[in-house]
């Protein structure tokens, strides 16, 4: 199974993301805190503020900013009163704004921050299933499935998309299971059609883990409209994109999502007809190289699929 991407977006304006709720704050931001120098107690400080409006502003940033140094910052977010109110209703504020021709940066800045918290949440082994359970995901998917490419709303897509990969990391069924319950599966075909780079990799991941459980192979195959959109989406993927660029790791997810649909029957039957032509020709041998890892696994997908072997150079 594929090692999960590295979910670290940058901002718009190519560093870290930093919070900002207002132009003129994006250049006046607070510096950044040492996760060294801060104690448990003055990080629950900083998540008591982020109920004061006029304390909030510094206390998201230099949230934001810690890293590992604080395990327990996802539950002491999740269970201190109030504070999940406050990030989601500054989320609800920006969605006025997604209709915009575009985001200024410092907004989008913000309400990565937010996510950033929230992913701490998605992260954490004990909020994990009552984050989902309370259908925070909902509020991020109007982010996702915005169709703007400019830079600040690709940031806060791939943000939005960050959360989701961090909940599905891990082997646990239950959470691929609630979020077939939510519209994950459109979220990823949408995003692996029009996202950028990190985008693609991260939604190509989620719908690889979606994938690997028996229930979720079995949701995907369940209606033909559900199997002809994914075939249809990582079709286009590999012929528009893949051969366009050297991104190795999406192609060894997408081969890998191929053939666990070959697992399936009514999937497999369906791959004999629309099974993109490259992968039969040596459109990937250069990128391939020496990635036995994934020239295996093309072997392996043809063998499922046509009945043959992966023979470069021929159909």
């Amino acid at each position: 199974m594929s090692n999960p991407p590295q979910l670290a977006p940058q901002g718009p304006g190519g560093g870290a993301s930093a919070a900002s709720s207002s132009t003129s704050a994006a250049t006046n931001q607070a510096p950044a805190v040492a996760v060294m120098e801060m104690k448990p107690h003055s990080v629950e400080d900083l998540v008591h503020q982020l109920t004061n409006p006029s304390l909030r502003e510094e206390a998201l940033l230099r949230l934001s900013k810690i890293k590992e140094g604080v395990p327990e910052l996802g539950p002491l977010i999740w269970n201190s009163p109030g504070i999940i109110a406050v990030l989601l209703q500054e989320i609800i504020s920006v969605y006025p704004h997604l209709s915009s021709p575009d985001l200024i940066p410092a907004m989008s800045n913000w309400v990565a921050n937010v996510f950033t918290l929230l992913q701490r949440v998605a992260t954490h082994p004990d909020t994990k299933i009552p984050f989902l359970k309370a259908n925070i995901p909902f509020y991020l998917y109007p982010f996702i499935n915005t169709t703007n490419k400019s830079k600040s709303f690709g940031f806060i897509r791939v943000t939005s998309l960050c959360v989701m990969g961090e909940l599905v990391k891990g082997s646990d069924p239950d959470v691929i299971r609630l979020l077939l319950e939510t519209e994950i599966l459109q979220i990823c075909l949408h995003s692996i059609e029009i996202g950028g780079k990190l985008s693609k990799k991260i939604a190509t991941f989620i719908l690889h883990r979606i994938l690997q459980e028996e229930f979720g192979l079995e949701y995907v195959c369940s209606t033909e409209e559900r199997l002809i959109s994914i075939t249809r989406v990582l079709g286009e993927m590999v012929t528009t994109k893949l051969c366009e660029e050297s991104s190795h790791y999406i192609l060894k997810l997408i081969v890998q999502c191929y053939i666990r649909l070959s697992d399936h029957p009514k999937a497999c039957e369906s791959l004999r007809q629309c099974l993109p032509s490259c992968f039969r020709d040596a459109s990937f041998s250069r990128f391939l190289g020496e990635d036995l890892e994934t020239s295996k696994c093309l072997q392996q997908l043809l063998h499922n699929v046509l009945g043959v072997a992966f023979q470069a150079g021929n159909e």
